[in-house]
């Protein structure tokens, strides 16, 4: 069984310990309001404590034998798999996420360590000639230092460990901040399994705090080398000015607002259950999700007769229910937002053939029609189930609707022919764009990141490896060189 103590504690130092704040943090369940554990919050000396518990952690990581890191790393996994059960019960009551949507977080997350696991014995070296006789070139990859991660409330338990497995396997010490509303699973959890699998005391922290209390702190601190965030485009931009000013690297996984485009010879049908899903996948809480369909005229009032009728039969209630297909939202205030941001369209001339109510934290969906490219709500990221449908007429306005947006994920592009499809996706400014499939994907070797506003850097497999890392060369002369003077 988890232990209670990853319901109200910090882990520091690889103790569990109370905040040094006077301020709590109350974590409630976002469905029906439930306090799942109170935490005295860290402060701006319990920062300062995590970071320099990882320096320290860190060189004792240093000396740990690279297959002896990946067998830990590999416990950590096994933790996952014997508490998985546990693991999906906190995943609905901290974030309102469904039995579905618990089980491919997991699978991620096992997934993503797994890859990371490998990282110890990857630490390639390579060996350069050089211009001068007798000199050997060797370059060295070593671990960056210590890794800063701040991570979101939507996908917390893998979007952290995306950042936190890598930057660990890579050889670093690593400080974890999680979002004030998953504390658990961004956070607490994430140090209970790593605790359990072996890693050195100190070498992960997690401080449960927020912006308020800290302020910018925790990017500032000098310790860290790398700060990898995960959340808004706003917050983000902040973020990385801040690092880039004290001399760190920001790794940015931000916003988006995809693009599933519906071409004249699509498969209607595949087409409606993929852009559903889509969209609607943890209530339209993911960063990849599409928030603007666009579809041939020529299909546009078939599509949209099937794909109201879909979306209209999708559950909408308990999360903990297992036929809920759409749980709550993570609070009142994106509730809220929601809502303003469909009547702002509204006003703005758009129509909603389907209008979703809101009762707390669920939000029913809401689709829109009659959006221009230039509305709020067709501009900004719509982090609910709301979406908005726009025809087009040619692949070239299809393709510069698809861009007329400070963002750049994800996105996905559907066609009888592939060909056709792949020519259309490399005109998409993304990261990445899915022919035939839905704009939500995430492969543990596959290169993940955005484009424009939506990112900086590049995660998983081969890239994950490089951005936690440095090289370091060393010359190395075998015989003596001829100086001038």
């Amino acid at each position: 069984m988890i232990t209670k103590d990853i319901f109200g504690k910090q882990y520091i130092g690889g103790e569990w310990r109370e905040g040094r704040s006077n301020n709590q943090l109350v974590n409630t369940n976002p469905f029906n309001g439930a306090v799942l554990g109170t935490y005295p919050m860290a402060n701006v000396d319990d920062i300062d404590l995590a970071y320099q518990s990882a320096k320290h952690a860190k060189e004792e990581w240093d000396k740990v034998n690279p297959y002896q890191k990946r067998a830990i790393l590999e416990k950590a996994v096994s933790y996952i798999e014997a508490h998985e059960e546990e693991i999906t019960k906190i995943i609905i009551e901290e974030l309102g996420g469904t039995h579905l949507k618990a089980a491919f977080e997991i699978g991620l997350v096992k997934n993503i360590i797994k890859e990371a696991a490998t990282y110890p014995i990857r630490m390639e070296g390579k060996i350069l000639p050089s211009t001068i006789d007798d000199v050997e070139n060797r370059l060295y990859r070593i671990p960056a230092g210590v890794v800063g991660v701040i991570s979101p409330f939507n996908f917390p338990f893998f979007l952290t460990v995306k950042s936190v497995a890598p930057a660990l396997g890579a050889g670093n010490g690593v400080v974890l901040k999680p979002h004030e509303n998953t504390p658990i699973m961004g956070g607490t959890l994430i140090a209970k399994i790593f605790e359990e699998a072996g890693i050195p005391k100190g070498l992960l922290n997690v401080v449960v705090t927020d912006i308020n209390e800290i302020g910018d702190s925790f990017v500032e601190h000098p310790i860290p080398r790398i700060i990898s965030f995960t959340g808004s485009t706003k917050v983000g931009s902040h973020i990385g000015q801040l690092a880039i000013k004290n001399f760190k690297k920001p790794l940015l996984e931000l916003g988006g607002n995809s693009a599933f485009i519906v071409l004249d010879d699509a498969d209607l049908d595949y087409a409606v259950d993929a852009a559903a899903f889509s969209r609607f996948a943890h209530q339209g809480q993911i960063c990849m999700c599409a928030n603007r369909v666009l579809v041939h005229r020529s299909l546009y009032d078939s599509f949209l007769t099937k794909f109201v009728e879909k979306v209209a039969s999708l559950k909408v209630g308990d999360p903990s229910d297992l036929s809920t297909i759409i749980g709550p939202v993570i609070n009142e205030r994106q509730a809220n937002g929601l809502n303003d941001l469909v009547e702002s369209a509204l006003q703005a001339g758009a129509e909603a053939i389907l209008k979703g109510t809101t009762v707390g934290n669920l939000v029913k969906p809401t689709i829109l029609v009659n959006v221009t490219p230039d509305m709020k709500v067709a501009q900004e990221e719509l982090f609910g189930p709301v979406i908005s449908i726009i025809p087009f007429d040619t692949d070239e306005e299809a393709i510069a609707i698809a861009n007329d947006t400070k963002f750049g994920l994800s996105g996905a592009v559907h066609t009888a022919n592939i060909e056709r499809g792949v020519q259309f996706a490399k005109q998409v400014h993304t990261g990445m764009i899915h022919v035939n499939d839905i704009t939500i994907n995430d492969e543990p070797i596959v290169a993940f990141g955005g484009e424009k506003q939506s990112g900086i850097g590049r995660l998983n497999g081969e890239w994950s490896l490089e951005e936690f890392t440095t090289l370091k060369w060393i010359a190395v002369n075998h015989g003596k060189r001829v100086l001038p003077y």
